[in-house]
């Protein structure tokens, strides 16, 4: 494993985060605990999680992922080799946000984010979280590949800096290390440094957004920003819901893709994505690669990535995403992916 450091924090983090979203839906705690084995037994010291996972977010299953995490590190007494990293969920603004997480209101301010933090503190059975994020922003951006913004005029939102007081305050009293901001814009991100520095609140370290092989709009208006004020990305959907894998090519629906049975996730079945994912799997099939982790280690290599969180539903799948970390592309490669990304750029945004 190989690790990095985390925004301006005293931590250094895996390459490679374990993701939970599909614990408490496709997942049982039982195969939970397995892949947090796994994952630790190949060097990984970062579990992402969030109050409203799993995904998709149901009432009937929401905090089971946090639950499953909390129930493993109460069994195994390993809480201090792992970092845990969850996230409050934001305002239900849009028609795809959740709205039975705290009653779907779930403001950055006082009331909200002290009941988040409570919540995923007493489900994860743990005095403390290492990084806690705020899931999407406190106001209407374009997120979750909406495409387009749209300004909202006197729109009701928390103010930064008040939502920073308050996070400053969960620090303060040990109940959290760290924050991170997650599906921000580059707007965002220069807000809450710019609030930080001003009213001398704690700083961000990470962000946490989309990056793939078909979606590489964080290079555009986000990465140089990430880089030089070292807000480390924590990359997420690295293989589109494992549409990089190719198990997908050409109509094919296995029984148990989250494409197949979750219709909600339609963002990576456009015909954009249909025309791209042929040419990236024969590429990799080229050169001898596993297709999925060829786009793995492609998200590996951006050096604005501070860590790559991966999923699984079977520890065959998390044993090939780990192996990742292994692969390196030689720039011929490299060169290649470029020539299909400028045929075709970001068809999943």
């Amino acid at each position: 494993m190989r690790y990095r450091e985390l925004g301006r924090s005293n931590l250094k983090v895996s390459l490679i985060t374990l993701g939970t979203m599909t614990w408490g839906e496709q997942n049982t705690e039982a195969e939970a605990h397995g892949q947090i084995d796994m994952a630790l037994a190949h060097g990984v010291n970062l579990i992402d999680t969030a109050e409203m996972y799993p995904v998709p977010p149901r009432a009937e299953t929401q905090g089971s992922t946090e639950r499953y995490v909390g129930s493993w590190l109460k069994k195994s007494g390993k809480r201090n080799e792992v970092m845990i990293a969850t996230k409050a969920t934001g305002p239900a603004r849009k028609p795809h946000n959740p709205r039975h997480v705290r009653g779907g209101v779930n403001n950055f301010d006082r009331k909200g984010l002290t009941e988040a933090l409570h919540g995923s503190l007493e489900r994860l059975q743990t005095d403390y979280v290492d990084l806690y994020q705020l899931h999407w922003p406190d106001r209407s951006v374009n997120s979750f590949g909406t495409q387009n913004y749209s300004h909202i005029a006197d729109e009701d939102t928390v103010p930064i800096e008040e939502t920073l007081t308050i996070l400053a305050d969960f620090i303060k009293a040990g109940k959290v290390r760290h924050i991170g901001i997650s599906n921000e814009t580059p707007w965002g991100m220069a807000q809450f440094l710019r609030a930080s520095e001003k009213f001398d609140l704690p700083r961000a370290v990470s962000i946490q957004n989309p990056y793939s092989l078909l979606n590489r709009t964080f290079e555009i208006g986000h990465s140089e920003f990430a880089f030089r004020e070292q807000l480390g990305l924590l990359a997420y959907s690295p293989l589109a819901f494992g549409v990089l894998s190719g198990k997908y090519l050409n109509g094919a629906r296995p029984a148990d893709g989250r494409l197949t049975l979750f219709e909600r996730f339609s963002r990576y079945t456009n015909p954009q994505v249909d025309r791209v994912i042929g040419d990236y799997v024969a590429l990799a099939l080229k050169h001898g690669l596993d297709p999925a982790q060829m786009a793995l280690a492609f998200v590996n290599s951006r050096a604005f990535v501070t860590s790559n969180i991966i999923g699984a539903t079977t520890l065959k799948q998390l044993q090939s995403n780990l192996d990742s970390i292994n692969l390196t592309l030689n720039e011929e490669i490299l060169h290649e992916i470029e020539l299909i990304h400028s045929r075709q750029p970001n068809p999943a945004p």
